[in-house]
């Protein structure tokens, strides 16, 4: 066996399977929401009845209807003012946040970036302010560079061909070639 851990194939879903747990995860979002609706317009209701409790008209006078409409004028008109006083509150809010952004957009505009120029370090340098106290001897990052000899190529020259064919003909020739290549 191999010291490699094995890995384990990942279990692969079909495209239909896939796709019928999407439409399942779908449907049970949707009855959440509706769930969610039904909560919210419940709690409304309750809400509602408690603020305002049903009228009561029947078997009422004249004088008893004039004065439940006095009162709920009264109602009214402290309810209007809550809502004033409450619109007030979230203008004068807004009106803040404005200022606040104003401000930030303002500081930022002030806080401009320097721009940064280029400062030439030598390696000892570099060290140096990297290291501070810790550098005291001097390295020679180029006396640890290998040395590369470069190879030159034996280039033949090149001759006119007609020449080294009649020098090469007959005896001579064949002399120049066997002392060539010892």
């Amino acid at each position: 066996m191999s010291d490699a851990p094995q890995s384990k194939p990942k279990p692969k879903i079909t495209s239909a399977r896939r796709l019928g747990l999407k439409i399942r995860l779908l449907n049970t979002a949707l009855e959440m929401l509706i769930v969610e609706k039904q909560d919210k317009e419940k709690e409304r209701e309750q809400v509602l009845s408690e603020r305002v409790p049903p009228l009561k008209l029947s078997g009422l006078s004249a004088q008893e209807l004039q004065q439940l409409c006095k009162d709920l004028h009264h109602k009214i008109d402290v309810i209007d003012e809550e809502r004033y006083d409450v619109g007030i509150k979230v203008a004068k809010n807004d009106k803040e946040i404005q200022e606040m952004n104003q401000k930030v957009y303002e500081m930022k505009s002030k806080l401009k970036r320097p721009n940064l120029k280029r400062v030439k370090l030598s390696a000892e340098q570099m060290l140096s302010v990297l290291l501070g106290s810790k550098h005291t001897q001097s390295i020679d990052f180029k006396a640890n560079l290998k040395t590369v000899k470069k190879e030159e190529e034996k280039k033949e020259e090149v001759t006119d061909w007609r020449k080294n064919v009649e020098a090469m003909s007959g005896m001579e020739g064949r002399k120049k070639l066997f002392d060539a290549g010892q």
